[in-house]
């Protein structure tokens, strides 16, 4: 299914494929069974956000910002104005008394900022002087500001005026910021995580200090996802995941994901024989529904329970490269994209009978630790995760001829990916789109009196 589109994914060169995972034709579960490819830029496609039920805007190496209706395809508004990559783009809603609106926020190569109108294609406002790219975004729509976070960590207002500002001592800059509870922010810089406070005066001017730093992790901080009002989670490049308390700081959690150790390791030492690249471990992205956390590792997936702070499943290899990006459908179905081009669609399930037979070490490959991270190593006994599931393979969707570098859902309206391609595609429920023009047709024949 797909595999005849646009080359297939044989233009990725001549990786090997697992047989496990080479699901065929059939596809009884995925239900994408239509798409329309979407062509407009003519770089690498790396961001993608959703404006509405019906919108989204794409924007990449190019330095182009392209507005699209998910529902036909069509490009609604080129938005030019930057002149080298997008770095960063979020929505920008603030709600004022007035009816609320959304806008684009775009960061760049250039060194520039700018504020769009998605209706219209206007550049309303840009910000062209600054010391550095911005990497991250994050809108405070309590608060109706934003923050950029670069070498530099700065807070606007809804108008582009700067509110307050501190320059970082990171080499790596700011890479990723979320919002806590009580005006405070986190801010990953390379190891660590740094807790700001806002304080709002009574001239109603902006304020910004450090109040905690977390030095944790033995890695650099990739990913940085909020769970709930009470919880944030982080992840970092040597495959740490940390389950933080989003009030005071303290770590809840600590899973260390690691390959299987030599057959006669030391006790002193966390060195590990043989050990995978850094890169196969990395967490590179995370995501969460509020009950499960989902990490891309390396070209693996890894899934945890927040409540009962367990490994609920995961698959070590699930695809042929690195997972770029990753979505929770639901509590049993999730996806993931990588940079072999797929989009993959998985579903949690028990593991075979005790009787039936297993694949060899699937317990061997990784290691596990739930307690907090000072009480010692993790865990190495399977008997310490009895209730891991597996994540079996339910839809592959191939289509680009490239790295897929996100994708949104619209949910019955569709799905969204874009690619190193140059290509965004618009995946559909084809059984649904038929039904649509089936009853498109219908009106049409009446309205005109039959045939």
């Amino acid at each position: 299914m797909f595999r005849w589109i646009l080359g297939g994914r044989e233009a990725q060169g001549s990786v090997e494929k697992s047989p496990v995972l080479c699901i065929g034709e059939e596809q009884p579960k995925n239900w994408f069974t239509e798409l329309q490819v979407l062509k407009g830029h003519f770089d690498i496609v790396r961001f993608l956000v959703q404006i509405d039920d019906f919108r989204c805007a794409s924007a990449g190496d190019d330095g182009l910002v392209l507005v699209w209706n998910v529902e036909t395809g069509e490009r609604l508004q080129e938005l030019r104005g930057h002149s080298q990559q997008i770095t960063a783009m979020t929505t920008f809603t603030c709600n004022n008394g007035a009816l609320p609106h959304t806008s684009l926020i775009t960061a760049s190569s250039d060194k520039s900022l700018s504020l769009w109108d998605p209706d219209t294609g206007n550049r309303v406002q840009t910000i062209s002087d600054l010391q550095s790219s911005v990497k991250c975004l994050l809108v405070l729509e309590r608060l109706c500001v934003w923050v950029s976070g670069g070498e530099e960590l700065c807070v606007w207002s809804k108008d582009f005026q700067l509110q307050c500002q501190r320059q970082n001592h990171s080499d790596t800059g700011v890479t990723a910021l979320i919002e806590l509870p009580k005006n405070c922010i986190a801010a990953a810089m390379d190891k660590v995580i740094v807790i700001y406070r806002l304080t709002v005066s009574t001239d109603s001017s902006l304020s910004m200090s450090e109040i905690r730093c977390l030095s944790d992790h033995q890695d650099q901080v990739r990913a940085l996802i909020n769970i709930n009002d009470g919880l944030f989670a982080s992840g970092s490049h040597a495959g740490e995941l940390i389950l933080w308390d989003a009030v005071d700081w303290n770590i809840l959690a600590y899973e260390h994901i690691l390959w299987e150790e030599s057959q006669t390791p030391s006790p002193q030492t966390e060195i590990r024989i043989g050990a995978p690249k850094p890169s196969e471990m990395s967490i590179q992205h995370l995501t969460t529904n509020g009950k499960l956390i989902l990490a891309a590792v390396g070209s693996g997936l890894y899934v945890y329970s927040v409540q009962t702070k367990t490994v609920v499943a995961y698959r070590k290899v699930a695809h042929d490269s690195n997972v770029l990006h990753t979505m929770l459908l639901s509590d049993s179905e999730l996806m993931s994209c990588s940079e072999d081009g797929s989009v993959r669609m998985w579903e949690i399930q028990d593991l075979p009978l005790p009787a039936e037979p297993t694949s060899p070490g699937f317990f061997g490959m990784w290691t596990f630790g739930r307690s907090n991270k000072q009480s010692g190593p993790p865990s190495k006994k399977p008997a310490d995760v009895p209730h891991v599931r597996t994540l079996e393979l339910t839809g592959d969707l191939i289509g680009h001829s490239g790295a897929v570098q996100m994708f949104v859902s619209f949910k019955e309206n569709g799905l969204v990916t874009c690619s190193t391609d140059h290509l965004l595609i618009l995946w559909k429920n084809g059984e649904r789109q038929s039904h649509l023009r089936s009853l498109a047709l219908f009106q049409k024949l009446e309205e005109n009196g039959g045939l």
